[in-house]
């Protein structure tokens, strides 16, 4: 049952009468989307580009430091792709 709401498009807010209610939920769900693909790129990059997949038993700090440097990495990365703001 479940699997053929999500076929058909249904979903937590179409069981909301419409309304402002709707609308806010809406809202902040998209907000909290925006925020959240914001956060989750750059671990995309450190995993998928980068390959680091697995903490390597290197000791605490080391590791900690080679994630302080992908992540760098990673916003450079991000920099360099978006187009410069004219």
């Amino acid at each position: 049952m479940k699997d053929k709401k999500r076929r058909n498009g249904g979903g937590r807010f179409s069981i909301l009468a419409e309304g402002a209610e709707k609308e806010t939920r809406k809202a902040m769900e998209k907000a909290k989307a925006s925020v959240r693909a914001f956060v989750e790129r750059p671990f995309h990059i450190v995993k998928n580009l980068f390959r680091h997949r697995k903490v390597r038993d290197r000791g605490l700090a080391k590791n900690g430091h080679q994630l302080y440097v992908l992540f760098g990495l990673a916003n450079v990365v991000i920099g360099a792709r978006t187009p410069a703001a004219a």
